[in-house]
């Protein structure tokens, strides 16, 4: 991947969103049903798009809030409906929306207290929490976010009952049933205007973050952290847990320190991304510049992207690879909760780290490896089967100390007071915990490139059989294994992955761009690696050669 000469520096004036056009178009802008672009389609984690290009407006909200409320009535769910928002410009004017329809359709929505800005777990926490030991009036929620994506862009996800995405069964419902409502031109959507919404009775304020930051001491060891003294700095990205931190720290005790409390919907205040695009990622070391740089100051920092859901963590020696984290956060969860269910086993994705398989295999747990999508972790984490959900991307939960359920959507909160929690404890931080498994296992090398593709060949890629592909050797090793689909649950991976002895590659589709993304990681080095992802390329090359 070409990384743009703007890379970890800050934005150009020129780079920023106009907030004003941007909020004109969300309201002006109507998509027209015929462009595939412009339809209502939610990929691993809701519908997302922006209003300048006519992919996320107010007719896409009003309308999926519609078939929100459709298909809770056609599944009897009747409790309340918790609501959240990040700081993306589109965040404000996409809730008051859902809610004009929430109110006319009677449900029983939940807003923020004070109009505070809600994290992604808190939500999920919510409707945990509201349903824990109920038979009946389920509470589900929604939660307006594009997580990490630049500032132009806006999100909207459904998350039902189990307090975790929703999975495609239901989404697909929801996407169905919102396009025809589009295409009806919303002759469907009941709708009331904001004001009237906001008094009406179904409408109620919960404080997300008094129920959120008040149980934490259940799912992290927060007084070890207080007594260790060990110093904190956390940088929220501008992000939905701006308000939440310092309740934290005063709660706790914690010697923690917020380095950016500035909101801006322009996010100016960012370093640029490896593309040239301003983003929220925590887990790119050209976005999180100024955190890095402040590595000296703290023990342990760490930041969360825009509805904090993934995390980064910044040790002395810096930024931890999201793969290192997950690895010394498994090893370190597992040898420290001791309530945990003794088959409880570690989750990951088939394009995470390998090293997380030697962790689960040391630790004696079964591995439980699923397509890319946290959907696929939010049973084992409702019913406690799983003790660790984690993606390659820095998204991450894990069950509380007593084994049960935390959150079932991924949460940045808890993994990085984890890393407080590991240094406080073992006296050395998750990077050094990361290196001893280095000199136990080999030191992986692990990278993500992309190459183009046509529609016709991702489709093919897609849909590609272990048959197909006529290879025995990867790098000079034997081909062990060549999957399709998960063998964690079975469910297609939407590509293939390739393993050999010392090393492996996940090929995958992108489903934003007319590109294919290639996972590769070596146990033997650079040079194995640069082999891998050269044969990975000839191999799904020859592949998808009948397409064009």
């Amino acid at each position: 991947m070409k990384v743009s000469p703007l890379a970890g520096k800050p934005p150009d004036a020129s780079m920023l969103v106009n907030v004003p056009e941007l909020i004109t178009a969300y309201y002006t802008g109507i998509p027209d049903p015929a462009a595939p672009a412009q339809r209502v389609s939610f990929g691993t984690s809701g519908h997302r798009g922006s209003s300048l290009n006519k992919s996320f407006n107010e007719r896409h909200i009003l309308a999926i809030t519609q078939a929100i409320c459709d298909y809770r009535r056609s599944k009897g769910i009747d409790g309340p409906l918790f609501t959240g928002m990040d700081t993306h410009a589109l965040s404000v004017p996409a809730l008051s929306s859902a809610l004009e329809v929430l109110a006319a359709n009677g449900a029983e929505a939940m807003v923020s207290k004070d109009d505070e800005y809600t994290p992604t777990p808190a939500v999920s926490h919510a409707i945990l929490t509201y349903n824990s030991g109920r038979k009946s009036g389920f509470a589900d929620g929604i939660v307006v976010t594009p997580s990490h994506n630049p500032p132009q862009d806006g999100g909207f996800k459904y998350n039902p009952p189990n307090g975790g995405p929703a999975g495609p069964e239901i989404t697909g419902w929801i996407e169905d049933r919102a396009n025809d409502l589009i295409e009806e031109g919303l002759k469907g959507v009941k709708r009331l205007p904001y004001e009237k919404a906001l008094r009406a009775p179904t409408t109620h304020r919960h404080d997300y973050v008094d129920a959120y930051t008040k149980d934490l001491g259940n799912v992290l060891d927060m007084e070890a952290i207080r007594s260790s003294g060990i110093s904190l700095g956390v940088d929220p990205l501008g992000g939905a847990g701006v308000g939440y931190w310092p309740v934290i720290a005063e709660r706790y005790g914690l010697n923690l320190t917020v380095v950016n409390d500035t909101v801006d919907p322009t996010f100016r205040f960012m370093t640029v991304d490896w593309d040239g695009k301003i983003r929220m990622d925590p887990s790119s070391p050209y976005t999180m510049q100024k955190l890095i740089g402040l590595k000296d100051r703290f023990d342990i920092s760490f930041a969360c992207d825009t509805d904090h859901d993934r995390h980064g963590i910044v040790t002395k020696s810096g930024l931890l690879a999201p793969n290192h984290y997950l690895s010394a956060s498994v090893l370190y969860l597992f040898a420290h909760r001791p309530l945990w269910r003794k088959d409880a086993a570690v989750g990951k994705t088939v394009v995470s780290s390998s090293m997380i398989d030697r962790v689960a295999g040391k630790l004696g747990r079964k591995l439980y490896e699923v397509p890319v999508g946290f959907k696929w972790f939010v049973d084992g984490l409702f019913d406690g089967s799983l003790g660790f959900g984690g993606e390659e991307s820095a998204g991450a939960s894990f069950l509380r100390l007593d084994g049960s359920v935390w959150t079932t959507d991924k949460d940045a909160i808890t993994p990085s007071l984890l890393a407080a929690e590991m240094t406080g404890r073992l006296g050395k931080d998750p990077g050094e915990v990361y290196r001893a498994l280095t000199l136990e296992f080999g030191e992986p090398v692990y990278d993500r490139v992309e190459a183009p593709a046509t529609a016709e060949q991702k489709k093919m890629l897609k849909k590609l059989s272990a048959q197909q592909v006529p290879f025995t050797e990867l790098a000079g090793e034997k081909i062990e294994s060549m999957l399709t689909e998960a063998p964690g649950n079975g469910e297609p991976i939407g590509g293939l992955k390739v393993t050999a002895k010392s090393g492996w590659f996940a090929a995958r589709p992108s489903g934003t761009e007319e590109i294919y993304k290639i996972y590769a990681e070596s146990f033997i080095g650079e040079k194995h690696l640069r082999r891998i992802q050269e044969e990975a390329q000839a191999i799904v090359s020859a592949a998808v050669s009948g397409a064009s």
